[in-house]
C-alpha cells in the first residue's frame, strides 16, 4: 500500500508534521488531524514506516509458524500417503471453497478500508471494517458448525482421541492431528483478527483515522492478508489433494 506524503499535513519546523503544534490542540478538529507522533520519532511519516516494519517482522514469525506445519504435512504425507488420502475424503471441499471465497472478499474489504482511511472517507472506512469482521464471523460459523461439530461427533479427532468407527488406516489419527492443528491455529488467528477489527471500528467511529494517521488500519489489514494467504495454502492441501 503506497504511503501518503504525511509532510503535506505539517506546518512549521521544516514541514515535520510530528512537530507541528500550530492549532494541533484545537479539539474541533478530528483526532487524526491533531495526532502527534510519539516523542522518539522524528515525525508521523517516520513513525508510520517504523510501525509498518514492526508489523512485517511480526508477520515473518507468523509465516515461520505455519511453515513448520506445512513441512510436517509434507513429511508425514510422504511417509503415510494412504492415511492422508483416506482422511481427506472426510472433508467437504464445498465448505472449504466457500470459506476461501469469504476470506478473499474480506481481503478486498480490508484493503478498501485502508484506502478510505487514506482519503478520509470515514463512512466507508467503518463499513469496510465492519464487513471484514462479518466475513471472519461467517468463516468461523462455517468452520465450527458445519465442519468441526460433525468431525467431533464422528470421532474424527487427533491422536489418542480418534474414535471413528469406520474403516481407517493405522496412521489416520496423524492426519487428523495435522488437520485440527493447522485449521485450529488458523481459526485462532481469525478470532484475534476479529477482535482487532472491533478495536479499529470503535476507534474509527471516534475519528481516530484519516490521511495523516492510519497506522492501526494498515497494520491490522496486513495481519488479515496473512491470515487469508495461509488459508489459500491450507485449502488445497487439506481439501483438494488426494
Amino acid at each position: 500500500m503506497a504511503t501518503i506524503d504525511l509532510g503535506k499535513h505539517g506546518g512549521g519546523n521544516g514541514g515535520l508534521p510530528g512537530h507541528d503544534h500550530h492549532g494541533a490542540d484545537d479539539l474541533s478538529r478530528p483526532y487524526h488531524e491533531r495526532y502527534h507522533a510519539a516523542h522518539h520519532f522524528e515525525d508521523r511519516e517516520h513513525e508510520f514506516d517504523a510501525v509498518k516494519m514492526g508489523v512485517w517482522l511480526f508477520l515473518a514469525t507468523e509465516i515461520l509458524l505455519f511453515s513448520g506445519m506445512f513441512c510436517a504435512y509434507a513429511i508425514f504425507r510422504l511417509m503415510y500417503p494412504e492415511a492422508f488420502v483416506n482422511g481427506s475424503h472426510h472433508l467437504d471441499w464445498r465448505w472449504g471453497l466457500l470459506n476461501t471465497v469469504i476470506l478473499l472478499m474480506s481481503s478486498y474489504w480490508v484493503a478498501a478500508a485502508v484506502r478510505h482511511a487514506q482519503t478520509n472517507n470515514q463512512k466507508w472506512l467503518q463499513i469496510n471494517v465492519f464487513l471484514t469482521f462479518l466475513a471472519g464471523l461467517a468463516f468461523l460459523i462455517i468452520k465450527f458448525v458445519f465442519e468441526y461439530a460433525k468431525k467431533y461427533k464422528e470421532g474424527l479427532l487427533p491422536g489418542k482421541f480418534y474414535s471413528f468407527g469406520g474403516d481407517a488406516t493405522a496412521h489416520e489419527p496423524l492426519w487428523w492431528a495435522i488437520y485440527w492443528g493447522a485449521t485450529g491455529i488458523h481459526a485462532s488467528h481469525v478470532i484475534v483478527g476479529m477482535g482487532l477489527f472491533v478495536w479499529v471500528w470503535l476507534r474509527s467511529r471516534r475519528g481516530h483515522f484519516g490521511p495523516g494517521h492510519y497506522n492501526a488500519v494498515e497494520g491490522v489489514g496486513l495481519y488479515w492478508h496473512i491470515v487469508d494467504i495461509v488459508w489459500i495454502f491450507l485449502f488445497p492441501m487439506l481439501y483438494l489433494i488426494h
